[in-house]
């Protein structure tokens, strides 16, 4: 998906947030100019046995000069950082002009919160209905532990950064533990809901994928 929308062969490429190096090691097929990020040191260093470039620091204080890379990922990560603000004013910093920001972030228009729920003191993981629907301050109860994003609040994020969004979608989920289990199920899955990703259905997928181009642009093709 990411290869579809921004040029990996020999881009510089930063994965804040890269956790056990799932990414790294893709990445690294197309570039050898590949370098994680990782808060987490046990993670950081699983991450440093796909990847030989992997430091253990916070996104909001990012260990580069301006300017570094080409392309700078944040997958499933704002959501879960102290100051998603900060960690995207830190990810701009280090991107060159015309260099992609790729962002995954949960949607609030996907029916389940994903990340689990806080009920009468007690921490209780699963996908729960339906939370992510509900009023700010309720919402927040439940899950104060994790951000979701509406399209407009993502929108109103990014719009502080000087650039353009070239690819803003809804993407739904690849039900990679329930292929585990059963193929048919998650083959069926997959096919609906992938086809529905090309239908205005996919502003209710699980996550948002967005392209956010630096000023200035260097005039490459986009989808």
């Amino acid at each position: 998906m990411i290869a579809g929308a921004v040029p990996l062969t020999g881009a510089r490429i930063l994965d804040i947030g890269c956790g056990v190096g799932a990414f790294l090691g893709r990445f690294l097929k197309l570039t050898p100019h590949v370098i994680g990020v990782e808060v987490d040191r046990d993670r950081a260093v699983l991450a440093g046995q796909v990847a030989p470039a992997v430091v253990q620091a916070v996104g909001e204080h990012l260990p580069f000069r301006d300017a570094t890379f080409d392309l700078v990922l944040l997958h499933e990560v704002l959501e879960h950082v102290d100051d998603d603000r900060r960690v995207l004013a830190e990810a701009w910093r280090v991107l060159r002009p015309g260099g992609d920001l790729v962002i995954f972030v949960p949607n609030r228009l996907w029916p389940f919160e994903t990340h689990g729920i806080f009920w009468r003191g007690k921490y209780h993981f699963g996908n729960y209905p339906f939370v992510n629907y509900l009023p700010d301050p309720l919402r927040n109860r439940l899950a104060p532990h994790v951000r979701v994003y509406s399209w407009r609040r993502l929108r109103r994020l990014l719009s502080v950064l000087p650039g353009r969004v070239v690819v803003h979608r809804g993407v739904f989920p690849g039900f990679d533990k329930l292929a585990r289990r059963n193929r048919l199920v998650a083959g069926i899955l997959r096919l609906v809901l992938y086809a529905l990703e090309q239908t205005p259905a996919h502003h209710f997928g699980l996550s948002h994928f967005v392209v956010y181009v630096k000023a200035a642009d260097t005039g490459r093709r986009r989808q």
